[in-house]
Formats: structure tokens, sequence, C-alpha cells
């Protein structure tokens, strides 16, 4: 078992962005493309001889190959242990859990979110740290930095080992530990909630449906929802997971996880129904023909937090995304509590959940979480809506819509326009940009805007700054306009516009939000030129 020095060289489009490195799988499956990524982690953290990594995946197309190499790789540069998933598998919530429970150095995670799976479509790999949150801009920098440079890599000359029987097992000097992939999550959350209380929810008149979308947290819904709390068999759909996801789109919105919403608003349907991505990090909710967006289910549980027994001393603070609406705001100003705006990526919570300076935290992307991990958590944000319901015994409507009663509506949607030309979506960008200094004091389509800028963010633990964050047209009644390049997609570009209006007359609660923001979708249109430049009529995804 020799350790073998492979000559390479560096590839130019490495870079990690806020999810780490996503790419088709035949990028990764170039001779030398994951292992000089993977090297470039193992080089940019010097202190990691005999320390403990975690290692796993959703179990997208590539996610057994991948490990194979990178246990072979983590013998060669001298980690001291690797606990894996069984079959290679692990939520990217469970990896965050393990990294704090056992104490690890850090965690791979092997995934490509809510990205399309297959050998035709996108893998993906991150690197977390010891806190069990993404790695922090210094580290993928460093990454980033290692991997121009590069000239060679270390891996062992070995056979593969045996992912699939739990136990221990040396590769080289390194101990791999194969583990359940499940349990430890499991426990943590019947340490946060009150399974008790689920049990006689989910035992009773009350029926489900969750969708696992045949990604990774088919296994963890099973065991938690139908074998801990005892909801009847066939609760949990497209529970096992597949390579390419059955062939469908792991992301949790009405038109990926259509089925599941057709069900909800079907005759008959259930009271709850619920789904998550391809790693099991975000969430979609809904209650019998009601969907709840993200922005509103964050501000909903942050208002209910106290009845479950991990929050019933209430929270420290909140944050959101600068992209999230502002419903939570309202709540936290309610509490008492703290509340901060922070960009796009889990990465920016880290420290102030680290500082204990907030215990919930979200973004509009289907993303929601709290201090018990560092990263967003699918699983964890249905078990706290179904504890709200469980505590309040009203339907999700019911909560919903009293909730907006109380502290106002924040009408909200998000308009994706996916796969554009990487130049027409920054040509876009660009262009408003250079409207910004201009509109401030301008009225469009009635509404006067106050502010236009390019959100920048300084972070209040470290002062580390954070600029070109997306762009924001705020107007007078509180209403926001907001445009982002996306980059968690592996081809071309995502325009994201979002658009809010907060409406406080119990009367005017009730419209559709294409309805009620009518006029901020024709401003966005307009200032993106969208249609001139790309031929679209409509966006890709309407959330």
């Amino acid at each position: 078992m020799a350790v073998l020095q492979i000559a390479t060289r560096p590839f130019a489009d490495q870079r990690p962005g806020t999810s780490g490195l996503r790419k088709k799988v035949r990028v990764f499956q170039q001779p030398h493309y994951l292992e000089n990524f993977v090297q470039s982690i193992f080089n940019a953290i010097p202190d990691r001889a005999g320390k403990t990594l975690v290692l796993g995946g959703d179990g997208r197309f590539y996610n057994r190959e991948a490990i194979q190499t990178i246990l072979r790789m983590a013998s060669a540069n001298n980690w001291g242990k690797v606990i894996v998933g069984r079959g290679g598998f692990f939520s990217t919530p469970a990896v965050s859990a393990v990294i704090r429970a056992r104490m690890a150095h850090g965690g791979i995670i092997l995934s490509a979110s809510h990205n399309a799976g297959g050998p035709d479509h996108d893998f993906g790999i991150k690197y977390n740290t010891a806190n069990g949150g993404p790695a922090s801009e210094k580290i993928t920098e460093a990454i980033w930095s290692a991997s121009k440079s590069l000239q060679s890599y270390r891996i062992l000359d070995d056979a593969d080992i045996d992912i699939d029987t739990d136990g221990t097992s040396i590769l080289g000097e390194m101990q791999i530990e194969i583990c359940d992939p499940v349990a430890e999550y499991a426990r943590l959350m019947e340490h946060i909630f009150d399974f008790d209380a689920l049990r006689r929810l989910l035992q009773g008149p009350f029926r489900m449906r969750f969708d696992a979308l045949h990604a990774i947290t088919g296994p963890y819904a099973h065991k938690i929802f139908e074998a801990c709390l005892g909801a009847p068999a066939g609760t949990v759909v497209n529970g096992t997971p597949r390579t390419d996801f059955g062939g469908g789109h792991p992301d949790p919105n009405l038109v990926y996880a259509k089925s599941l919403a057709d069900h909800l608003f079907a005759e008959n349907a259930p009271d709850f129904g619920a789904a998550s991505d391809g790693d099991g990090d975000r969430n979609m909710i809904l209650g019998r023909q009601f969907f709840v967006t993200p922005s509103d289910s964050l501000a909903v549980l942050a208002a209910h937090a106290t009845v479950i027994p991990a929050y019933r001393q209430g929270l420290k603070g909140i944050a959101r995304s600068m992209p999230t609406s502002q419903a939570v705001d309202v709540v936290a100003e309610a509490l008492g509590v703290a509340h901060y705006e922070t960009p796009t990526g889990w990465k920016f919570f880290g420290n102030l959940l680290d500082a204990g300076k907030i215990t919930f935290c979200g973004e509009e992307s289907f993303g929601t979480g709290s201090d018990h991990i560092r990263e967003k958590d699918g699983l964890w944000a249905v078990l706290a809506w179904l504890s709200v319901i469980a505590h309040t015994e009203r339907s999700v409507a019911d909560i919903v819509t009293q909730h907006w009663q109380r502290f106002g509506r924040h009408y909200y949607t998000r308009h994706d326009y996916e796969e554009l030309p990487a130049e027409i979506g920054e040509q876009i960008m660009r262009s408003i940009t250079a409207q910004l200094p201009i509109l401030s004091g301008h009225t469009l389509a009635g509404r006067s805007i106050l502010t236009a800028d390019d959100f920048a963010y300084t972070d209040p633990i470290d002062g580390s700054i954070s600029t070109h964050q997306g762009l924001r047209l705020l107007f007078t009644d509180g209403a926001r306009l907001i445009f982002r390049l996306s980059g968690t997609g592996t081809e071309g570009a995502t325009l994201r516009i979002y658009h809010e209006h907060l409406e406080k007359d119990p009367r005017r609660q009730r419209q559709d939000p294409q309805r009620a923001l009518h006029d901020l979708i024709q401003i966005g249109r307009d200032l993106t030129r969208i249609e001139t430049l790309t031929g679209r009529k409509t966006p890709t995804v309407i959330t």
C-alpha cells in the first residue's frame, strides 16, 4: 500500500462558490480533476494530521466512485480517521450534526444540492469546518489558491473498500468507520422535539405526505416519520435515493415538486405536505390547498418557537438573507430580539450562531434552520411545523392567515430565469447597476424609490466585508425589488428577481401574490429588459 505522488497540472475552473465546487459529472470524471480539488482542500487544512473527517453525500451519480478516491487520498494525506455514512450516504444536515457530535475536524459533502443528477447532470463537493458549517471565505480562497499552483496529489495505491457494511477498518494508517447515516441525526431530532406529542398527532386522524424526491432524505424520513413517530406506511413517498433522483429535479418547489403540490390541492388532500431537496437541507411546506412561502415559514416558526422544547426559553435572535422577505423582522421586533440581514449563503449565519447572537435563521430559497447545527435543515423545518400544528391544533392555512392578521402579510414572489447565457446575465446586472445612482427619488408604476443600492454586508462578529451581494430598490412604502445572479447552477446564469410588499389590512391579505405584486413584477421586467434580451416571456420557476 504505497503512497503515490501523482503529477498533475492546475485546472483553471476550480474556484469554490458559496456551496463548494459544482460542475457537470463529465467534468469531475476528467483525469485528475476530482483529485486536484480534493488535494487543494487538504492543502488548505495544514493541521489535518491525525484528525477526524466526516464523508458522505446525497447518493447522486458518481458519489460512490468519488468516496473511494477521497478515502485513498485522505489516508495518503495523514488524516487519522474518516467517518463514512453507510453506502456513501449522508444528508448535509447529518454531516453537520456528526461533525459537531463527534468533534471532527471537518467534513466533505458530495452533492450539488437541488440540481439534477445522473451521468449528464451535476455533481458537487464542498468542505465543512469543525463547527459543522460551510467553509469560510478565507478557507475557500485558500483552496482556490492551492488549486492554481498544484503540481501533484497524494493517493494510496490500494483497492476499494466496503462502504456498505457498518464497522471499522484500516486503510494505510487511517481508520475508517462505516456508520448508520441516520442514527446520529435522528437522536438529535428527538432531543429537540417532543416526539410523544408528534406521535399523538401522526397516529391520529391527521394525515401528511412527505416527498423525498428520490433523494437523500428518504431514509431519514422513513426512520423518523414512520418508524419513530408511527406515521402510516406510505406517508413517505419517493423515499428510495436514486443516482438520477428518478429522472426528476430534486428541488422542493411548486414546479419541480408538482406532484406533491397537486396532491395537496386535490380533493380529499392530506392535512400537511412537505418535500426536501437532493441533500436534505431545503424544505417546502404545504397545507391542504395552501402553499407556505419560505419567508412566511421562517416567520411563523419564529413566532411559535417556544412550543418546541429546545426553544422553550425563547430565541436569542433571528437572521435572514437579504432577499428573504422582511416578515421575520416584524416577528423579531414583536419578540424584542435582535434580527440580522446577511448576504445569501448559509456560511454568513455561522458567525452569528457561533457567537450566540441568533437561534433561528433562514433563506427564501427554501432553507430554514437553527443553532442545533450549522447548515439549513429540511427535516428539522418539517418537524418544527408539525410541532406548531400539534400545539395549536389548527390547520396550516389557519396558522398562516392568523399570523398575517397579527403581523401583516408580506406579499412575496421570486421569479427565476434559469440557464441564461452568462453574458446576458452579466449585461442585465451591469445595466441595472449603472442606473442605481439615478433611480433614488424616482417614481415607477406609482411607487417612489427611497434607496437604490448594491447590498454590502459588514459581519458584526469578525468585521469582514462582503460586497456586490444583490441590487436593491427600496420603496418609500416599504416595498422591495431585488436582483441577483445565482451561483448554484453549473450552466449559464440564473437571474433571480424578488418582489415584496407588506399589506397590513386583513381584508386585502387573500389575494394571489402574482396579482398583488403585478406592478413590481412589471418594473422588474422593464428594468432587466428580460424579454427583449432573451425572448423569454415567463420565468422558468415562480415561487
